[in-house]
């Protein structure tokens, strides 16, 4: 496996490339069998995933390790795997994690929400071309389908439950057969094979079931495994952290990230979103926002871009109230009284300066 350095300017880095000198030491290290078309053993891929510090592989996806287990055996077999779970609980990251260490990309990838024809799965064709020679094999022009099992890649399906049903069928197809049949090419090129480590990954939000119902044959095809938040709450803070400090370096910012702050954003997010708090007191969960880890660490950076620009590089939990209200109220009128009462309730109790400082932002919620 050859490690690729990132290049210079890129908003978003691709696993495979932000965590390439893992994957190379992982690739030297692994003794275990590889399945056909694998970069890594399923050990190594969990390795991968869930971190090693004896091999200095840092854990990048916080949940049970048998999760992680049980996605990794179904990708070995002819099942796909469909990861379901709320909206900001990493599904695509983890896909994402799976396809780069399995595959050695992630690049192969459908948005179930924006495709409306078969063609945008499998294949369209060059027109000029076309007129020119007709329908020959340099005229095609590959979808992400196509092309995962001609390479024997993980093609990772986003939210296919927003995929309309004549895609799905011929993605049951697909899974059933492990072929692509191309009508308008005579002989051997009229059928591409699947090639040995070819998958999908597939994901669906379980709060916005989408707009089209899984057939019950599609549904046998994929295994089902549900990605539930984060439980700990010193885990979710440690990964806040650790992201917020990637987005910052990305964006050319250099603070400090004050540990009291990132107590108050992740324990609001994650009481709100539980709705309970850490000493088990029910409290009301918000309708409009999910409160996620994602949601956070985006509060977290936007934070951090303020305190770069306009708050010589402080972050202050008075600031902090101003960008979780961005959140949390968005547009259900009801969010504002919940989040008002989850102040006077829960946030009046804590100890600390910091969430003292918390409080005394409450008169921002009734503006």
């Amino acid at each position: 496996m050859t490690t690729r350095k990132p290049p210079k300017g890129l908003q978003r880095v691709p696993a495979e490339i932000l965590h390439a000198d893992e994957l190379g030491r992982l690739a030297d290290w692994d003794p275990h069998p590889k399945p056909p078309g694998w970069q890594l053993s399923p050990i190594a891929v969990e390795k991968f995933v869930l971190g090693d510090p004896a091999l200095a592989i840092e854990r990048k996806f916080v949940t049970d390790p048998a999760i992680v287990n049980r996605v990794v055996i179904s990708l070995c077999t002819d099942l796909g795997c469909l990861l379901v779970g709320p909206p900001g609980t990493a599904k695509s990251w983890f896909s994402e994690l799976l396809a780069a260490a399995i595959s050695g990309d992630s690049s192969i990838t459908v948005q179930g929400g924006a495709v409306s024809s078969i063609d945008q799965l499998l294949y369209t064709w060059n027109e000029a071309m076309l007129r020119e020679r007709g329908p020959v094999p340099e005229a095609l022009v590959e979808g992400p389908v196509l092309r995962g099992i001609r390479e024997g890649r993980i093609v990772r399906f986003e939210e296919l439950a927003r995929c309309p049903q004549p895609l799905q069928d011929a993605l049951l197809t697909i899974l059933s057969d492990r072929v692509i049949t191309i009508p308008e090419l005579a002989g051997e090129d009229g059928a591409v094979h699947s090639r040995n480590g070819f998958n999908i990954i597939a994901t669906s939000n379980s709060i916005d079931a989408g707009l089209y119902a899984m057939s019950a044959a599609l549904k046998r095809r994929l295994n089902f495994e549900l990605v539930k938040p984060i439980r700990q709450l010193d885990a979710e803070i440690e990964i806040v952290v650790r992201e917020v400090g990637k987005r910052n370096a990305r964006s050319g910012i250099e603070i400090e990230i004050d540990p009291e702050v990132m107590e108050v954003l992740v324990t609001i997010f994650h009481e709100l979103r539980n709705g309970q708090s850490l000493d088990g007191r029910s409290t009301d969960r918000l309708e409009a926002a999910t409160m996620s880890t994602a949601e956070a660490v985006n509060v977290a950076h936007a934070l951090s871009v303020h305190a770069h620009y306009y708050g010589e590089g402080r972050m202050t939990v008075a600031n902090l109230i101003h960008f979780v209200l961005g959140t949390a109220l968005k547009d259900a009128p009801d969010d504002r009284r919940r989040f008002l009462h989850y102040f006077d309730t829960e946030v009046v109790r804590k100890r600390g300066d910091h969430w003292q400082a918390a409080y005394a932002q409450r008169d921002l919620i009734t503006r």
